[in-house]
């Protein structure tokens, strides 16, 4: 999947992975974590998402990590927030209050940015991902973040043959693959979210279940 898709996605405004709220599975697990005062959180594919806002306003450092820059000034603007704007090798960085977001290709970050970093939160990137991107992206987590590192991430799981992805589906079995040898792994909920999902309905979907992981770097 080219860096152009998602930048067409943005330009036509095909957003419908944005949510218009704070995520509830954040709302609910994040607190359980058990993060230092003031830890810096990694958000990769992070968009306009409010749950960057939500996470600067409990104290959190935020280092989001997204490839369009119509995305990321839209983020700032509907925020009110002016950022400055630097720029780190191949990317433009906005920076406002405990927000940074870093405008590039995720997989051109390297360790160093993130020596201090440990909780990561993902909602929305890993479903985002084709299946070999999928595990070119688990490969740059473990390369990044070091051990004691906690985080949530978010899946969904559905027939992959009756609807194109994105979102894609990621079994519970991919992810103990992708991540069970680096990572401790614990479900923290999972639910069939079908009923709230008319697009999935109307593409012929039968079933389709979102589930929440608390993750421990080991």
């Amino acid at each position: 999947m080219e860096p152009k898709f998602w930048q067409e996605r943005w330009a036509r405004n095909q957003i419908g992975f944005h949510l218009p709220e704070v995520n509830p599975y954040l709302l609910r697990y994040w607190p359980s974590l058990t993060l230092a005062q003031g830890a810096k959180v990694l958000v990769p594919l992070c968009g306009k998402s409010l749950d960057l806002m939500w996470l600067a306003s409990n104290g959190y450092r935020v280092l989001g990590v997204e490839l369009s820059e119509q995305a990321v000034e839209a983020f700032f603007s509907e925020q009110n927030l002016t950022p400055r704007i630097t720029r780190h090798g191949v990317f433009k960085v906005y920076q406002a209050d405990l927000i940074e977001v870093w405008c590039g290709d995720f997989f051109a970050l390297d360790a160093g940015v993130l020596a201090d970093c440990t909780a990561l939160y993902d909602r929305a990137a890993l479903i985002a991902l084709p299946p070999l991107m999928r595990a070119q992206y688990a490969e740059q987590l473990n390369s990044l973040l070091r051990p004691g590192c906690q985080g949530l991430l978010i899946t969904l799981d559905y027939d992959q043959t009756q609807k194109a992805g994105p979102p894609f589906a990621v079994t519970d079995d991919e992810v103990k693959v992708l991540l069970g040898f680096q990572w401790g792994l614990e479900v923290l909920e999972a639910q069939d979210i079908l009923g709230e999902s008319w697009k999935f309905v109307q593409d012929g979907v039968t079933r389709l279940e979102e589930c929440a992981y608390r993750l421990t770097k080991v």
